[in-house]
């Protein structure tokens, strides 16, 4: 499936059952490719060669509580110190970026409170800069490389 990003070249297989499969840098395992991990696979990889983003510092799929309830982030980036930095939630490339796509990352974000917001379908990307003093998000017009946003 040819996405908005540069190709790159990722270790697959067919597991038992006939399913395609990919290697998870992130998450250290092979995982079913279905169209949003495609995307998720290729735009971390792009934000780890091309935005040198240190992958030791991106979380993949981890449980986070939103108003008391169970949810799963895509990927969150960290700071060095640990601080979360970058929430980011990936789509099937049919699956339109809509206002309720947004919606659903800025209620993650009341409960990692951090200052870049991105969403992808892997055709179309929007990366965010919260404006916490007027309460409203700055749309960039690209991604910042991971020095600027640890740096902030």
């Amino acid at each position: 499936m040819k996405l908005n990003l540069p190709e790159y070249h990722f270790k697959t297989r067919i597991n038992i059952v006939g399913k395609n499969e990919i290697f998870d840098n992130f998450r250290k395992k092979f995982v079913i490719v279905t169209p949003e991990e495609w995307v998720r696979q290729n735009f971390l990889q792009y934000l780890t060669e091309t935005k040198n983003y240190p992958a030791t510092l991106i979380a993949v799929e981890k449980g986070i509580k939103v108003n008391n309830m169970q949810k799963r982030f895509d990927a969150v980036v960290y700071g060095r110190k640990g601080k979360p930095l970058m929430l980011i939630e990936f789509k099937s490339p049919d699956t339109k970026l809509s206002q309720k796509v947004m919606d659903q990352i800025s209620r993650y974000n009341l409960s990692l409170n951090v200052n870049y917001l991105i969403v992808s379908n892997g055709l179309s990307h929007y990366c965010c800069k919260l404006n916490r003093e007027e309460g409203t998000f700055n749309f960039l017009t690209d991604i910042p490389k991971y020095e600027i946003i640890n740096n902030e």
